[in-house]
């Protein structure tokens, strides 16, 4: 009689113990995608943004059509890239990211094309907008790095023994990181 209530009771403890577990993996899952949620908020403050960009930009009327047109391409085709929350793998957040380089790529070529417009660079507007463009550029680099942050914890839980096997019984998957973009090791080049 005895021994079956040892057994009961480290069954009992074992069950907690692998509903302690669970519940830990559940709860880095949903940081995760919270996190994840805050990264798309900026990216998506940033497409609104540019809006205003191109618009306030477009009201001088000797600027490069193909800048605006190629800043307006890029917007649209970022903003059609969605990244389900709840599938983080590293090659959708590889293409994420792909379309989002593209956009800031087009938004470089913007902002070195005004320079060339003394008009528009005093603009108030315009100034107030670029502003904006920068703290929001900031905001970005913060979330991305939250999110690595809180998928690394996510991911060394469930690969860690023993909530690797709960992990898998689960279906718990590793999220991806926001990586560096192809290039960056490399300074930029400047001449005058």
């Amino acid at each position: 009689m005895k021994k079956s209530w040892i057994i009961i009771g480290v069954l009992v403890l074992l069950v907690l113990m692998l509903g302690s577990m669970y519940n830990g993996m559940v709860k880095l899952n949903v940081e995760t995608q919270n996190s994840w949620a805050k990264v798309e908020t900026q990216y998506q403050r940033r497409a609104d943004l540019i809006d205003n960009l191109v618009n306030t930009v477009k009201g001088y009327a000797d600027f490069e059509k193909s800048t605006l047109v190629s800043v307006i391409e890029a917007r649209a085709a970022a903003t059609q890239v969605k990244v389900d929350a709840s599938d983080l793998s590293p090659e959708k957040i590889a293409e994420f990211q792909a379309a989002q380089d593209q956009l800031k790529g087009s938004l470089s070529r913007l902002l070195v094309t005004v320079e060339q417009y003394p008009n528009l660079k005093a603009n108030e507007g315009f100034l107030k907008l670029q502003d904006e463009l920068a703290g929001t550029e900031n905001r970005i680099a913060v979330a991305r790095d939250n999110f690595n942050e809180t998928a690394k914890a996510y991911n060394v839980s469930i690969q860690t023994f023993p909530r690797n096997l709960i992990a898998g019984m689960f279906g718990f998957k590793t999220k991806g990181f926001f990586e560096s973009s192809p290039g960056s090791e490399k300074a930029p080049t400047v001449k005058f």
